[in-house]
């Protein structure tokens, strides 16, 4: 699916309209894979979650950091893979990094939001927080 396909904007009422099975990603070409809590490849277009921050897994700043992330990497799989949902972009389309800015939504409700609600994320303000400080 191009880029400019992804996240474009539906009719209301007619649902969710992506779906894929996600897996972590592994080394090589990645088209449908998690990274980690906040960014994972769909149908071969990058994307970074436009409204969390999670913590880092490639390289983080101490072993909470690691562990936090990991624990937000396989939880985001889950969510994904749990049904259908939206790609909707709010702002800005890309990042600096070339990546496509998406909240992803099943029936309205960010998919973020669990995440922050289990300690795996937090809303994005801008900048990233210290998840090391929160040990």
């Amino acid at each position: 699916m191009p880029l400019g396909a992804i996240g474009a904007p539906s009719s209301p009422g007619l649902g969710d309209p992506e779906a894929a099975r996600f897996d972590l990603c592994k080394p090589g070409p990645r088209v449908t894979c998690v990274v980690d809590g906040d960014t994972f490849w769909y149908a071969g277009t990058k994307i970074r979650i436009a409204d969390i921050n999670t913590p880092e897994t490639s390289d983080p700043g101490c072993a909470t950091e690691a562990a936090l992330g990991a624990k937000a990497t396989r939880r985001l799989v889950q969510l994904l893979n749990a049904g259908p949902f939206t790609l909707e972009v709010k702002g800005r389309a890309t990042d600096r990094y070339g990546r496509a800015l998406r909240v992803v939504t099943r029936r309205g409700s960010s998919l973020g939001e669990p995440l922050v609600a289990e300690g795996l994320a937090e809303r994005w303000t801008g900048r990233r927080s210290d998840w090391c400080a929160r040990s």
